[in-house]
C-alpha cells in the first residue's frame, strides 16, 4: 500500500502515530513523505528530518522487510510554482505540498493521501483497491463543510470532499491537468481552505465514498480512520474543538476516548527517540 504524507518538523509525531496505525491494519506499506524548506511572513519552517524519517524506517523494517520510507525533498519543486496568494493563510505551506505530486516522477500512480492527524483503525483494503479508473481522486464528505460548499456543475447535493484522505490516481491527474490547475488557482486566489477549495472546484470526476473512511466528528463502531479535524461543539455554549492524536491527555481529558491507549502508549515510549533529533537540527 502506497502511503503519501506531507509536512514540516510539526508533522513528526502525527506521522509516527499514524504509522504505527498503519502497521496494524497493513501487511506491506510504502511510505512516501513530501518535505521542504520553507518560510513566510518572517516565519520559518523546518523540514521533516532524516532522523525522524529513519525512525519509522526501522519500525517499519521490523513490520515487514519489504516496508520502505522516502523521504522527498519538494524545495525547489514547490519554489518553482509558489502558491503565492496563500502563502500566509491559516495553514502551513505544507498543507499544499500534495499539489505537487504530478511533478515527482518517483511516486507510484495510485497514492493514499493521509494527512498527519489521522488514525487507521480498521482495514482499508476495500478503499485502496477501489476501481479508479478516470476517477482523479476519492475521498469522504467534509462533514461541516458539505453543508456549505457544492459545485453547481455536479448534480450531486453534497460533493464537497474532505482532503485529509484522499486516494489519488495520479495517472489520470496528469491527463487532466488538476493539480497543474489547481496550483495556478492557489497562486492567483485567496482562499479559505486553499487546496480544498480548488480540489472540489476542480475535480473533473471523484469518488464519495462512506463517512467511516475519514471520520471527522466522533468515533463511530465502524470507524476505519479517525481524522482530529478541528470541529464545532454546541454544549454547554457552541464553541470549536481541537485535539490532535499527540496530545494524549486532552483525548484522555476532553474527547475520554481511550481507545487507542496502547497505540498511544507507543508512540509516547518512542516519543524521546523521535525528538532526540532536535539536538541534532540545532548544531
Amino acid at each position: 500500500m502506497n502511503i503519501l504524507f506531507c509536512g514540516d518538523s510539526h508533522a513528526e509525531d502525527g506521522v509516527l502515530i499514524a504509522t504505527l496505525s498503519l502497521m496494524q491494519h497493513t501487511d506491506e506499506l510504502h511510505l512516501y513523505i513530501l518535505t521542504m524548506y520553507a518560510a513566510t511572513s518572517g516565519k520559518s519552517f523546518r523540514p521533516f528530518s532524516k532522523q525522524a524519517a529513519q525512525l519509522i524506517r526501522s519500525l517499519l523494517a521490523k513490520h515487514n522487510p519489504q516496508d520502505t520510507v522516502e523521504l522527498i525533498d519538494c524545495t525547489e519543486v514547490f519554489r518553482q510554482e509558489l502558491p503565492k496568494a496563500n502563502m500566509s493563510s491559516r495553514f502551513t505551506p505544507y498543507a499544499m505540498l500534495r499539489l505537487y505530486a504530478d511533478e515527482l516522477p518517483q511516486l507510484p500512480e495510485r497514492l493514499l493521501y493521509l494527512d498527519d492527524d489521522v488514525i487507521v483503525r480498521g482495514d482499508l483494503s476495500p478503499f485502496y483497491n477501489q476501481p479508479m479508473t478516470g476517477v482523479e481522486f476519492a475521498g469522504v464528505l467534509d462533514y461541516w463543510g458539505r453543508f456549505f460548499y457544492h459545485n453547481p456543475k455536479n448534480r450531486t447535493l453534497f460533493d464537497y470532499v474532505n482532503s485529509g484522505v484522499l486516494l489519488l490516481n495520479m495517472t489520470e491527474i496528469k491527463r487532466t491537468g488538476l493539480f497543474a490547475k489547481i496550483r495556478q488557482m492557489v497562486a492567483q486566489r485567496k482562499m479559505l481552505l486553499p487546496d480544498q477549495a480548488a480540489l472540489n472546484k476542480l475535480a473533473h470526476k471523484k469518488k464519495i465514498w462512506p463517512r467511516k473512511y475519514n471520520e471527522q466528528y466522533r468515533l463511530q463502531a465502524d470507524t476505519v480512520i479517525q481524522h482530529f479535524t478541528t470541529t464545532f461543539r454546541f454544549r454547554p455554549v457552541f464553541h470549536t474543538l481541537t485535539v490532535k492524536p499527540w496530545d494524549v491527555d486532552r483525548v484522555h481529558s476532553v474527547l475520554q476516548l481511550h481507545e487507542y491507549d496502547e497505540l498511544l502508549a507507543e508512540y509516547l515510549r518512542l516519543k524521546p527517540q523521535l525528538h532526540a533529533t532536535d539536538m541534532e537540527r540545532n548544531k
